[in-house]
């Protein structure tokens, strides 16, 4: 096993001494995604389940541990309610405070232990406007089967119409991965509701802006390619059996998750300190948008003496190779990257040893994932292979730590160094 620190190894399978850190460090915060990262990615999100024992777990992390996700807290698609189902009683689980804390819908959701939920920034025109875009999308699906040659049957599609329309509060989402699902041999049909898709959230923000909303929206899709010259997030187009893009989330600008970092450590800090370093009122819909300015925001505002390891964990990193007239670029996306990266980087600029924990979810019903690469050498497993593109070799984020195993392998040793921290 290497004898570097962690935080300076790539892809290690080292899981007893990240075990060994979460259980011992004092002055830790665990800033962790959800979907594919502790339950199984899935098709259907009314299917996703969680494991009990994972979620006592957390508890032994109280005040060191957050989620950050695009997805909700809230709604019948939200994650409160797996962990209700998993108990049987929503009593219960708000008594004890089994809810999961943190940051939903991109960094605009805020919840507590016991799912006290708050929506900071965001405003009544806003929250109404969002309520009607399920509706939008609906007509939209039904406009696109009704105009479009296809072999399904017309309750089928009602079916899977209603499977894919996410009606999350502030996220309202489009899941295509039932369509490409029964579209396999279709790949011109899923391609051009793709695309129909596409141009329905370019009209939903135009919509918007002719509300007088136009700073209020983007659209996040997952996966992507990164973000083009202007900030916008850059669609991954489906290329024969490979979905692309199949989550188009319509969400409020300041809903990215690397600006949920700053929200969760201003809270933290209060924590420590009796202080909020951004203000009590501070959103992420007022801090900086671009990287660098909030590096920079984070090293004026921070008192680095209080600063502490953070643990960024997550399952979605793309690097996609691009050609052009023979020179080779690469678009780096992914839902996770940015705050992996983020965190990555407050770890070098205040010399904390930060730790990126990547999760393969893979073998999800979600088949959009590039597994990772493993070989046996001497009786030893290593990683020699990435999610991302293996010529890729200056992408600034390096996965620290890689759990092959998926989400089970990843919430057992939670499950560990929370017995151990106890």
């Amino acid at each position: 096993m290497s004898s570097l620190p962690l935080h300076k190894r790539s892809l290690s399978l080292d899981h007893e001494s990240l075990i060994n850190l979460l259980a011992n460090e004092p002055h830790l915060l665990i800033i962790q995604d959800l979907d594919g990262v502790c339950m199984g990615l899935v098709k259907d999100p009314l299917t996703r389940v969680m494991d009990t024992k994972y979620i006592e777990a957390t508890r032994s992390f109280n005040g060191h541990f957050y989620v950050l996700t695009n997805g909700e807290h809230i709604g019948k698609r939200g994650v409160n309610l797996i962990i209700e189902r998993s108990y049987g009683d929503a009593n219960l689980v708000k008594e004890k405070g089994f809810y999961l804390p943190g940051l939903a819908a991109g960094g605009v959701q805020w919840q507590d232990r016991h799912g006290n939920v708050s929506h900071p920034g965001v405003s009544d025109k806003e929250m109404d406007f969002l309520a009607k875009v399920p509706r939008h999308i609906e007509t939209s699906f039904n406009a696109f089967f009704a105009n479009n040659n296809h072999t399904l049957d017309d309750q089928a599609i009602a079916a899977y119409i209603q499977a894919s329309i996410l009606d999350n509060k502030v996220s309202p989402t489009a899941n295509l991965n039932v369509f490409h699902e029964v579209l396999l041999d279709q790949e011109n049909s899923y391609f051009n509701l793709q695309q129909h898709i596409k141009q329905l959230m370019d009209e939903l923000l135009a919509k918007a802006a002719s509300e007088g909303l136009e700073d209020s929206f983007f659209v996040h899709y997952a996966p992507n390619l990164g973000r083009d010259e202007t900030g916008q997030e850059i669609m991954q187009e489906a290329k024969g059996k490979d979905s692309g893009t199949t989550d188009f989330q319509f969400m409020l600008k300041g809903g990215i998750k690397e600006v949920g970092v700053l929200g969760i450590l201003n809270r933290y800090y209060y924590q420590r300190t009796g202080n909020y370093p951004l203000g009590e009122d501070f959103t992420v819909r007022n801090a900086p948008k671009n990287h660098y300015q909030l590096i920079a925001f984070i090293k004026e505002n921070f008192d680095p003496e209080q600063m502490p390891t953070m643990i960024g964990v997550g399952d979605t990193v793309t690097s996609k190779a691009v050609e052009n007239n023979g020179n080779l670029s690469f678009g780096r996306g992914g839902s996770d990257r940015g705050f992996l990266q983020l965190i990555q980087e407050v770890g070098q600029e205040f010399n904390t040893g930060n730790i990126i924990v990547y999760i393969d979810s893979s073998a999800g019903e979600v088949k959009n994932r590039k597994p990772l690469k493993l070989e046996k050498n001497n009786g030893q497993t290593h990683v020699i292979e990435g999610p991302g593109d293996p010529r890729d070799k200056d992408d600034p984020l390096t996965l620290n730590v890689a759990f092959p195993g998926g989400h089970k392998q990843y919430i057992n040793c939670f499950q560990e160094a929370a017995k151990r921290r106890k």
